[in-house]
């Protein structure tokens, strides 16, 4: 039950958060804003560990597919705090850059698609079923925050490449 209303807590959080926050983010990169939504708090110090935050702060534009920090929570245990081991840089850059596409790819231009390359290299599968956007296995939860150097959708679920097959 628990579970259950800080799921309904989040989804009303965030929907208010991030609709409300829809002009303001405009004015904010994407570093910034998700910095601003307590949902990407794993999510930021991800990118601060991998050294990504100047590249995300560029012009770009990206388009970011942004974990939730219950999506880095889903992971097996011990995977997040293993990605975040200085030792472990390389397969976190992977890991990350692997949510991100270069130029800005609205959620209607997503449904269009059926796959897109990454900024790590590999593919990503797009998917659209009944008015959902799916990446590979994540449901995109909030499509189009728009900000001055792209766009990022929320998803539900951590997008990994075979950068930990080596495990």
């Amino acid at each position: 039950m628990r579970k259950i209303l800080s799921m309904i807590f989040v989804l009303c959080f965030s929907s208010t958060v991030l609709a409300g926050s829809h002009k303001m983010s405009e004015q904010k990169d994407i570093v910034d804003t998700a910095a601003g939504i307590d949902m990407f708090s794993t999510l930021v110090a991800a990118v601060k560990a991998a050294d990504l935050v100047d590249t995300l702060k560029s012009d770009g534009p990206f388009t970011v597919f942004a974990p939730t920090n219950e999506a880095f929570a889903a992971l097996p245990a011990g995977t997040v705090d293993m990605l975040l081991q200085p030792e472990n840089k390389d397969k976190l850059v992977k890991v990350l850059t692997y949510h991100v596409v270069s130029g800005k790819v609205k959620a209607k231009q997503a449904m269009s698609l059926s796959s897109a390359t990454t900024v790590e290299g590999g593919d990503i599968a797009i998917s659209s079923k009944m008015n959902h956007v799916m990446i590979n296995n994540a449901k995109v939860v909030k499509a189009d925050v728009m900000t001055t150097n792209g766009v990022i959708h929320v998803i539900d679920k951590v997008l990994l490449p075979n950068v930990l097959a080596s495990n």
